[in-house]
């Protein structure tokens, strides 16, 4: 049923709000500063909680990049494309081999960043378990070549290298990083903040850079709170209780006002993905049915309230070249009749919390299956209680939001992961040969218009197999008061939130 504009907020909400004071609190004098600073610190509260206790080789990364606290070799700007971060400049020597020449810099330890750094992290994050999405489709063989000089050679020929390279997982960290097979990037990255403490899954404190290479920061920290109830972050920006907030709820978007609100356009695709190797989607002909039954536009209207686009393929209006390239699926089946489908047994369809408009987006989706037959079974945890299991294939269906854009700022990456029969995030489980081949073949031209109609001829293949089904493309909708907080970064690829220019004042 459609959601209501004007919603009045229920107690517990409030309460849960409020709440949020306590550990933002007990962060802020958790700095030890004592001084007229402390009054400049930014309060941010976050959707997502650590996952991985802030490994660089998850999820996690996302998050410590969004904090601006690890850096890679490159960085992205607007329109995708690398330019330099804590290398200067870069050339292709060949094919499969480039040259990146590194910047004077140091980490948050003291430790200068040189070559064997670059060669250390990179191969600690080529030997990650899960691997990390971003090298789904290639390896990384790195050599320091002199003082200032990393040589990179691909397994084949890489055109996305420097997009690859700004990916928060392959972040550059210092040797003291490495300990017993695992990468704590606290103190240890080089970004103008510096993680100082990380409370669980609750909060976690940043410190300034003093060192940082571009600059010092104009904040003197930052007060981290992670709460996945999207209503409980919108009130405590409500009540000031934090300067930013992560994702507010579409349903709170027009309650907080044109000077908290900032929508702009994302590359996030929201869809529905079925398991393809067990249960009942294994069958095409009921993965074709459960396309079938999926009311894109009652979603839209439903629980975005028209602040999102219609489900249109894997990628939507945030990657502007997609629509003009956009053939046809291909390969797909019949799908089953009302009857066959009532037949089956009951399907668990999950998603999660964090991201308020997915459990909404589940009950209708919910809805919507069972008008067509299904029995369904839901199953609406936070996503770090999810994330293994749906990986994993527990789940007959998996609701999930994916930037499409996220890993190299191309859709060749996003393609690899979640749809070949080795992607590292492959949660419908696919494999295809022929959409293999599809996909390998976008990995490789080098020229931008060719790989974007191969990329494009990868979609129809995988949306002919119906592993997932398009529900809506979002918009985000970041929240801070601009009277306030300034240089708060709006990423349509979320590589970025908190930067050093961001300040209160």
């Amino acid at each position: 049923m459609p959601t209501p504009r004007n919603r009045r907020v229920p107690l517990p909400v409030l309460a849960a709000a409020t709440a949020l004071l306590l550990p933002l609190a007990a962060c802020s004098s958790s700095s030890g500063t004592g001084t007229s600073g402390d009054a400049q610190r930014l309060r941010v509260v976050m959707a997502f909680p650590p996952a991985q206790a802030m490994s660089p080789y998850g999820d996690d990364a996302v998050t410590l990049s969004r904090l601006a606290v690890v850096e890679g070799l490159t960085t992205l700007d607007r329109n995708g494309a690398a330019k330099p971060s804590l290398a200067t400049s870069w050339k292709r020597d060949d094919a499969t081999t480039w040259s990146f020449t590194l910047r004077d810099a140091v980490f948050q330890d003291g430790s200068k960043v040189g070559p064997e750094d670059v060669v250390r992290s990179l191969t600690a994050a080529g030997k990650a378990s899960p691997l990390p999405r971003v090298l789904s489709d290639t390896t990384l063989r790195a050599t320091a070549e002199g003082p200032d000089t990393v040589r990179i050679v691909t397994g084949a020929a890489d055109p996305l290298l420097p997009q690859r390279l700004a990916n928060p997982s392959l972040a550059i960290l210092s040797a003291r990083a490495y300990k017993g097979g695992k990468a704590n990037p606290a103190g240890h990255a080089t970004g103008p903040f510096t993680l100082t403490r990380v409370k669980g899954a609750v909060a976690a404190t940043l410190e300034r850079n003093a060192d940082y290479w571009g600059g010092k920061a104009k904040a003197p920290g930052v007060d981290v709170t992670f709460v996945a109830d999207g209503t409980a972050r919108a009130n405590a920006l409500r009540t000031k209780a934090v300067d930013v907030a992560e994702y507010v709820p579409i349903s709170q978007a027009s309650l907080l006002g044109n000077s908290y609100v900032h929508e702009f356009p994302s590359a996030r695709t929201n869809g529905l993905s079925l398991n393809t190797a067990h249960g009942v989607f294994a069958d095409p002909a009921m993965r074709a049915a459960a396309r079938e039954a999926i009311d894109s536009k009652a979603l839209v209207d439903g629980v975005y309230e028209g602040r999102a686009d219609a489900g249109q393929g894997l990628l939507g209006p945030g990657v502007p070249w997609a629509a003009g390239k956009r053939t046809a699926p291909t390969g797909r089946a019949a799908a089953a009749g009302r009857d066959e489908v009532a037949k089956t047994v009951e399907i668990v369809l999950a998603t999660y919390t964090n991201r308020p408009e997915l459990p909404e987006v589940a009950t209708l989706v919910q809805q919507q299956l069972e008008k067509r037959g299904f029995t369904v079974k839901q199953v609406v945890r936070d996503y770090a209680q999810l994330e293994a299991d749906a990986l994993a294939g527990e789940y007959d269906a998996f609701i999930q939001a994916r930037n499409t854009l996220l890993d190299t700022a191309d859709p060749a990456s996003y393609l690899a992961s979640d749809f070949t029969c080795d992607g590292s995030f492959n949660i419908s489980q696919l494999c295809d040969k022929r959409v293999d081949t599809a996909i390998g073949k976008a990995a490789s031209p080098v020229g931008t218009d060719e790989r974007h109609r191969a990329e494009m001829t990868a979609e129809a293949a995988v949306l002919g197999t119906d592993a997932l089904v398009p529900l809506v493309h979002e918009r985000f909708v970041q929240g801070y008061d601009d009277a306030r907080v300034h240089g708060v970064a709006l990423d349509p690829m979320e590589r970025t939130l908190i930067t050093a220019d961001t300040r209160r004042g």
